[in-house]
């Protein structure tokens, strides 16, 4: 943190907003945000409130409610503002709930704090509907979105009281498989900074607007029109996207998304039973899954799944796994002192509101073995005291199996290094089989919070991709101390990418890369001879001392098959600089040039 000239405290992510946002902000007194203990504050524990379960609804522990049309509103909207106001500022508590709402009609408002899910539980969004706005906000933080994370809204129906609904967050926070009956404003009610994002499997019947969002994916979207653009805006299957060349505006398109899987959900079928959705994997699509018809896909029963609830070992969770159950996470903090082991083809794993694992004693908190179809959805890692070599890999080292005909996938996975307290670990995630669909992660190391500095939550790389035919959708990586992604497998794709620089290198001696200054954003392997991707966004922020540069934030070899299209650097503020875009083309971006764009390269 730094401080302005006022001597007022100014928080992570000095976003550049257009000359019109910056005046509402300045209008609305935003300036004066809160205080360092306010805003980066620890975990809180709070006394658990009572929550509610509709009668015929299964065990899913006490961090569930699952509310039934018949319920009287009053009960149910007085549930929604109790979780609310307990994580509204609650950003690294160990609380986490689900508010899970059955099939029918609602006359409610749900605004979403930290930590929160909230979800329809039907086969289609159009099957729960809500009469009032389901919507986050940014006013705990002075109309500052910048730490709106973690949280999520899915599979409903939202017709706005005042015809806009508002999703204003930063990452970590998707809006996916929802029908909005109205407009959707993406920003703070004031037009404060926000920093997301991710629209999935989305209909909108009147326009988005992108507000003072500074970058933002939108997969598989439908809407009347999309109004808004800063840095880097990237629409992938997306119906009626916006008209527009980057950089001016800074719009990527792509026509269909070229593979993927979507993400799997809790549902109650025909006959009141419960079931997991898994949809099937797609290729060459537009538009969303669901505004056509029934989508494709397998139903499993609940009876397929174990249901874990917090305090249950990794041992009880693995024989589980042995016996070939499928695994639920309902909400809360689980601390594993032994890796969980996922081994067979097509196992879902899907956690509720937003499950955290914890690895301690220095243990790999999550392994997939090298299998077909493995659904890896909903979770949030969370490094230990400990340090572990690895949070998460995705096929063992050397993995070599071809499942382009049954890939695995990952959906809203999220790593935390530090911030909720000491974390350390040297590779987040590491995907070493081939074919792998990563749908939406963020990768973070914390620059705020409890237990960071430089020398406190180390880790060298976010993203290691070692398999071939790996594509990366919403891939979100921040603030590690060596090269953030490496890419060393072949035939790799990205759609979006989003990425800060570490805050906090005390010199540049600290953070140099043989005669090179810095470490890449995003690094491809001299080895590789094919690898795409698309829409592209590396900022610096270097508050610790400015001096600090990087040379470069993409490196890649030159090769025929090797082609990025539409990157940008930013020096947040003029803090810091990034002398060129990729290798040697492009740049500087610093405190006289704050933005550089490179179209293609090569």
């Amino acid at each position: 943190m730094t401080r302005d000239e006022s001597g007022r405290p100014r928080h992570r992510r000095r976003r550049a907003l257009t000359a019109a946002a910056a005046a509402l902000v300045l209008a609305a007194g935003t300036a004066a945000l809160l205080s360092p203990q306010s805003a980066s504050a620890g975990p809180e524990h709070r006394t658990p409130q009572k929550h509610i379960t509709a009668a015929d609804a299964p065990d899913l522990g006490p961090n569930v409610d699952i509310f039934d049309p018949s319920m009287p509103k009053e009960q149910i909207q007085s549930r929604l503002d109790t979780v609310f106001k307990a994580q509204e500022k609650n950003q690294f508590g160990e609380e986490r709930h689900a508010l899970l709402f059955k099939p029918g009609k609602y006359d409610v408002d749900a605004n979403i704090g930290f930590s929160t899910q909230i979800a329809g539980l039907g086969l289609s969004p159009d099957d729960t509907d809500i009469n009032g706005d389901v919507h986050a906000e940014a006013d705990w933080f002075g109309d500052n979105a910048t730490q709106n994370f973690w949280r999520d809204a899915e599979n409903m129906a939202v017709t706005p009281v005042n015809g806009t609904d508002r999703w204003a967050v930063s990452q970590a926070a998707p809006f996916r498989r929802m029908h909005v009956k109205g407009n959707l404003q993406l920003d703070p009610r004031n037009h404060g900074w926000s920093s997301g994002g991710l629209l999935a499997d989305t209909k909108v019947d009147g326009s988005v607007s992108s507000g003072s969002q500074q970058q933002y994916l939108s997969r598989n979207t439908e809407w009347g029109s999309w109004n808004g653009s800063n840095w880097n805006m990237v629409f992938v299957g997306a119906t009626n996207p916006p008209a527009g060349t980057f950089p001016q505006p800074p719009y990527t398109t792509v026509d269909k998304t070229p593979k993927s899987r979507e993400k799997p959900f809790l549902y109650i079928d025909d006959a009141g039973a419960y079931k997991v959705f898994v949809p099937g994997a797609a290729t060459d699509t537009k538009g969303t899954t669901w505004s056509g018809g029934a989508p494709k896909g397998t139903s499993l029963p609940l009876s397929d799944f174990f249901i874990a609830k917090p305090g249950m070992t990794a041992s009880q969770i693995n024989g589980a796994l042995k016996q070939g159950k499928h695994l639920l996470f309902t909400p809360g903090v689980y601390h594993l002192d032994d890796t969980i082991k996922v081994t067979k083809p097509d196992t879902v794993v899907l956690g509720l509101g937003l499950a955290t694992l914890v690895p301690d004693g220095g243990v790999t908190a999550l392994s997939v073995a090298d299998v077909d179809g493995a659904n890896i959805a909903g979770l949030l890692i969370d490094a230990g005291q400990k340090s572990s070599d690895t949070l998460m890999e995705m096929g063992p080292k050397g993995a070599s199996a071809d499942h382009s005909g049954n890939p695995s996938s990952l959906h809203d996975v999220y790593f935390r290094v530090g911030g909720a307290g000491v974390g350390t670990a040297t590779k987040s995630l590491v995907i070493n089989s081939s074919d792998v669909i990563g749908d939406h992660t963020w990768i973070w190391r914390a620059d705020h919070g409890d237990g960071i500095g430089w020398t406190q939550n180390t880790a060298d790389n976010g993203l290691t991709v070692n398999g071939d035919n790996v594509t990366m959708y919403g891939l979100f990586v921040e603030h590690y101390q060596k090269d953030q992604v490496v890419w060393n497998g072949n035939h790799g794709r990205t759609y979006f990418f989003q990425n800060e620089m570490p805050y906090d290198p005390p010199d540049q001696a600290a953070w140099t890369d043989g005669d090179t200054k810095g470490y890449a954003a995003y690094k491809v392997a001299d080895k590789v001879t094919d690898h795409q991707a698309y829409g592209l966004g590396s900022y610096c922020y270097f508050n610790v001392n400015k001096s600090v540069a990087a040379d470069r934030a993409f490196q890649v070899p030159r090769a025929n098959g090797v082609q990025l299209h539409h990157m940008v650097t930013v020096s947040l503020g003029g803090t810091g600089t990034i002398n060129h875009v990729i290798n040697d083309q492009g740049g500087p971006a610093n405190t006289d040039h704050q933005q550089s764009y490179v179209v293609d390269y090569p």
